[in-house]
């Protein structure tokens, strides 16, 4: 299995290189050259497997310049002891045929944790087969999950630095404080003056630039990335689709063959994407739903064939997604304009330059086959929070709510029934502020971790561990920068 780049396809490369490289050198994004498939057996033998034996299941059909051993090496590392909940994801029952995929069971409460406890030890494996003896310097834009989830990932591993970028007002007090108190001599994280959209540009341009690269391959020190255009971050979370799917056969709520619906939160359109590639391998799903916030450059998007990021950008409080550019979209037009490197390269050059590109009418009709796609409010988020807790006694997070309106909407719209995960992409304490005031609670001038125990004593939940602990420690990172001093950032820290 090798990798091609969606915007060159002379570009092949293993997996390791994929991985350890992050982003082809033009700028395009690395995919497989043909997806596998699993057949009904496959999938029925997972049923009763544990969740790291199903992931080298599925990693072992991607990472075919990997051993057996190595596979298991990185599954184990990650999966084995890093979750509060020995099946690593969790899956909640709602109301009939509605299911809430809980991925938050990580170290930092976040769905990143599917995929960031395990890319260290891909990035590092994949390293010694690519560029060994050099050092790894990650770089990391974030909407708010990432970088904590990378942070905590990639803290004190051998041989690797990172340094994450994130919107100085763009995230939670409970993301921020997340990352701002990072332990670990090998972490670097700054604030940028801007939104997500600025930090991932930056980051993207640091990438590409050819003198900077020369200038660290005299310090012996190549880029990777731990945003999900690294292939070793996006493959992981087709893991838990296929799990899910295996996961509700055993329990006796689906046969095997029964299609289901999977609804996501989603602002750089990885998460999804993943769901749609484990369609494309075998999963049955009928329907993907496609959730955003008031950011809704992918609802206009899937519903029109038009990309146009010229529009008003919001603070929300779902601020994982506050999103324009949707990298990973790259990818499945990609796929669905049949590995056109010409067409991608034309389209993302104009996102670049004009902010906006149109696809073609075939492209747009195959979009809408797979995908539905819906946007909601801050309103209308909290509202969701308060129904789903009156009625079920269930606590979302902002960013599952999202989900879960865009999928009322879908079902009143279209009347289907089908059974459906939604995918829970955060535990709600990490988003305290706007979930206890969705219930009514008083947060003006309020400090958030008095907050978050009011939420505690109003919902019987309970404080996450992670979160809890980081009451009372040291800030370590301060101030901000201009979108334009990102490099200068990353050159001072690498030099130290």
């Amino acid at each position: 299995m090798n990798y091609r780049s969606t915007r060159n396809n002379s570009v092949s490369v293993t997996s390791a290189k994929a991985i350890a490289q992050g982003l082809s050198d033009e700028g395009g994004l690395f995919v497989p050259e043909n997806l596998p498939k699993l057949s009904k057996e496959d999938i029925l033998a997972l049923c009763d497997k544990s969740y790291p034996e199903r992931a080298f299941d599925v990693f072992k059909l991607f990472l075919t310049d990997f051993t057996d051993d190595e596979i298991r090496h990185c599954v184990n590392g990650a999966y084995k002891n890093s979750f509060d909940t020995e099946n690593v994801s969790e899956i909640s029952h709602l109301l009939t045929g509605t299911y809430i995929l809980e991925l938050w069971h990580g170290p930092t409460c976040a769905f990143k944790d599917m995929a960031l406890q395990i890319l260290p030890y891909l990035l590092t494996t994949s390293a010694k087969k690519t560029i060994d003896g050099k050092k790894i310097a990650i770089l990391v834009a974030t909407s708010g999950d990432t970088g904590k989830a990378a942070l905590e990932g990639f803290k004190d591993v051998e041989g690797t630095n990172i340094t994450v970028f994130y919107p100085e007002d763009g995230v939670s007090d409970m993301q921020k404080r997340q990352m701002t108190t990072q332990e670990g001599g090998n972490v670097n994280v700054c604030a940028v003056k801007g939104n997500f959209d600025d930090c991932q540009n930056g980051v993207k341009a640091i990438f590409t630039d050819a003198g900077l690269k020369a200038e660290l391959d005299k310090m012996g020190v190549v880029f990777s990335s731990a945003n999900s255009i690294n292939w070793g971050r996006l493959s992981p979370q087709i893991v838990y689709y296929i799990s899910a799917y295996a996961s509700l056969i055993k329990n006796g709520e689906i046969e095997y063959g029964e299609k289901i619906n999977i609804v996501v939160p989603t602002g750089n359109f990885g998460n999804i994407l993943a769901a749609y590639y484990a369609k494309q391998m075998g999963i049955p799903v009928n329907k993907l739903i496609c959730a955003s916030n008031a950011n809704n450059v992918l609802t206009d998007f899937i519903n029109t064939g038009v990309y146009d990021r010229n529009r008003q950008f919001f603070t929300t409080v779902s601020p994982s997604m506050d999103i324009l550019i949707s990298s990973n979209l790259e990818r499945l037009l990609y796929h669905l304009t049949d590995g056109n490197d010409a067409t991608i390269a034309d389209w993302f050059g104009k996102l670049s330059k004009e902010g906006k590109y149109s696809v073609t009418p075939e492209v747009l009709e195959k979009i809408k086959a797979d995908f539905y796609a819906g946007c909601c409010d801050d309103a209308q988020t909290k509202a969701a929070i308060k129904e789903v807790f009156d009625s079920y006694s269930y606590l979302m997070d902002t960013h599952t709510a999202v989900a879960y309106k865009v999928y009322q909407d879908y079902k009143a719209e279209t009347g289907d029934e089908t059974k459906t995960i939604i995918a829970s992409t955060a535990n709600p304490y990490k988003f305290g502020a706007a979930v206890y005031d969705a219930l009514g609670g008083e947060t003006e001038g309020v400090d958030e971790f008095t907050i978050i125990e009011n939420l505690e004593k109003l919902t019987g939940t309970t404080i996450p561990a992670p979160l809890a602990a980081t009451k009372g420690k040291e800030i370590r990172f301060k101030g901000s920068v201009e979108k334009q001093e990102m490099p200068e950032v990353v050159l001072d820290f690498l030099k130290k």
